[in-house]
């Protein structure tokens, strides 16, 4: 059949770039699918205050790259766009520990602490990473809990995807022999995660897509993919038919052919498109789609300085050091940018109890010990300059199952271990000391204290490694069990808990399957 590409990827986010590169070198016709809008760096709002810039919710004409996601058991912050997550992470490229590599249903398949290790420093590499050059006054205050702690030696600064450089100057490109964009040297607004603005950040538009489409690739952006057959018999070794729709507006319905398809919508994209197809086109898909979600078993605490002096806890990047409390947890302190003080609207005292009602009693209770600092916290001005929100991760390994909700898109059950936990007693513990230190109170997510869901920027599984279609949904290679020439290579795929930011993990396991794929036959 004369098909219209060789590979068509659902999603540019991380899985989604390496693959359009990687394949674009090795012959193959490309087109990336992108449910999200192309964003310069002029695009980016100047604050979070910027709903229609910063936040992506079609149906009410935003138009940003922020998304979040209300589930059952937890709520789901996630990136939308031309770059998918990388517009607005906070650049953190750790790799895990090894606990990682030995554990989930992936364990078995290979020896993946030694086989990715190359593939980590490839998307090191390609990803720009370096050391953060400079602390300020948030990861000063982290590392002062260190030594109160006696962990010092746990204190270090993170690797981040920056340009650095000399500050505020453009230089032509410093990673790709001249062959990617310009860059600029990285002025520490820590409005990393609000959109780079000052062409300092390296999202995957500035490395991956980049390079790709000067290889030919194709990107068509504010279009989401509804639905994936296949041509000619149901196992697709002729290729599929993919088809989509404008993400906005009026509907236009567009479909091309293609020999593979690559899955890269992240866990939200391809898990509920997952789920769908199962259910009409492709129907051998394995049971274990939306199967052992994970997050970091993590906690969001925000706490807001009341000094009178008060040091600038927005300056910096967004996540600029890191404290490893144990084996299995540690501590990010995270920054938005000056101005940038729209989640003070969706926060609340943080008070531990298992009874709601109980919490709402402990908030009452801190307004009558400390009236004057909680009010202060509430009414603060110049907000994201006092604020430090304090991100807590842990290995600690849990699932969810994740379904079509009849009310909403998708709802989450729970699979095996203890539902994610709005309560870390740890997290709070290191938000009093923090909150101690700069005259502030620990806040969480209101959901966090009305439901007790505790809110995660990594969402992960539902599209795991298996042995075979009855313990996982792709194999150790990425492919689909059940399918030919089809893959699915972003977040869904991670098969255990990093319990650490997922990007850097996502790139090498991409760049590991990609590296499988022979070069295009002319």
């Amino acid at each position: 059949m004369n098909l219209d590409y060789d590979y068509i990827i659902i999603g540019s986010g991380f899985g989604g770039s390496v693959s359009a590169l990687r394949l674009s070198e090795k012959g193959y016709k490309v087109l990336i699918i992108e449910k999200g809008k192309w964003f310069s760096s002029n695009d980016f709002p100047k604050t979070n205050w910027n709903l229609k810039k910063w936040l992506w919710e079609p149906k009410f004409n935003l138009r940003g790259f922020f998304k979040m996601t209300f589930l059952n058991h937890v709520t789901v912050l996630s990136g939308v766009g031309v770059g998918g997550g990388s517009l607005t992470y906070a650049n953190t490229l750790p790799i895990p520990k090894a606990k990682f590599f030995n554990s989930g249903s992936w364990a078995n398949l290979n020896s993946w602490e030694t086989v990715l290790k190359p593939f980590y420093q490839t998307a090191y590499k390609m990803l720009g990473a370096t050391e953060n050059p400079k602390l300020f006054s948030a990861d000063l205050v982290v590392k002062e809990i260190a030594k109160d702690l006696n962990k010092e030696h746990y204190f270090e600064p993170t690797n981040v995807a920056v340009y650095f450089g000399e500050e505020g100057k453009t230089v032509k490109d410093p990673y790709f022999k001249g062959k990617g964009p310009d860059r600029t040297g990285c002025i520490f607004c820590g409005a990393c995660m609000t959109g780079c603005r000052h062409n300092s950040k390296n999202t995957l538009d500035r490395n991956y897509l980049f390079l790709a489409q000067q290889l030919g690739a194709e990107i068509i952006a504010e279009n989401e993919v509804y639905n994936v057959s296949a041509l000619g018999d149901n196992l697709g070794e002729t290729g599929y038919k993919v088809e989509f729709k404008s993400s906005f507006g009026k509907k236009k319905y567009k479909s091309f052919t293609t020999k593979g398809v690559v899955f890269s919508g992240g866990v939200l994209g391809t898990v509920s498109l997952l789920l769908k197809l199962k259910g009409k086109s492709l129907p051998n898909l394995s049971e274990k789609v939306g199967c052992n979600i994970r997050t970091n078993n993590e906690s969001l605490v925000m706490v807001t300085s009341t000094e009178k002096k008060t040091k600038n806890y927005s300056k910096g990047i967004a996540i600029g050091s890191i404290l490893h409390t144990d084996e299995n947890s540690h501590l990010e302190p995270v920054k938005y940018g000056e101005g940038s003080g729209f989640f003070r609207t969706l926060t609340m005292p943080s008070v531990h109890h298992k009874f709601v009602l109980f919490r709402l009693l402990g908030i009452v209770a801190l307004l009558i010990k400390q009236p004057i600092r909680l009010l202060k916290t509430m009414f603060a001005k110049n907000f994201s300059k006092r604020t430090t929100i304090l991100l807590f991760m842990q290995t600690l390994d849990s699932t969810l199952r994740m379904k079509l909700g009849k009310f909403t898109l998708l709802k989450t059950e729970k699979e095996e271990g203890e539902k994610p936990n709005a309560f870390i007693s740890e997290a709070l513990f290191l938000g009093k000391k923090f909150g101690k230190k700069v005259k502030g109170v620990p806040y969480a997510n209101i959901t966090d204290t009305l439901l007790g869901t505790p809110t995660t920027a990594h969402i992960l599984g539902g599209a795991v490694m298996g042995e075979n279609i009855l313990q996982g949904v792709i194999d150790k290679n990425n492919n689909v069990f059940g399918y030919k020439n089809m893959m699915i290579c972003d977040g869904s795929m991670i098969s255990a808990n990093p319990g650490v930011n997922p990007s850097l993990t996502i790139t090498a396991i991409t760049e590991l399957a990609m590296s499988n794929i022979p070069v295009k036959n002319k």
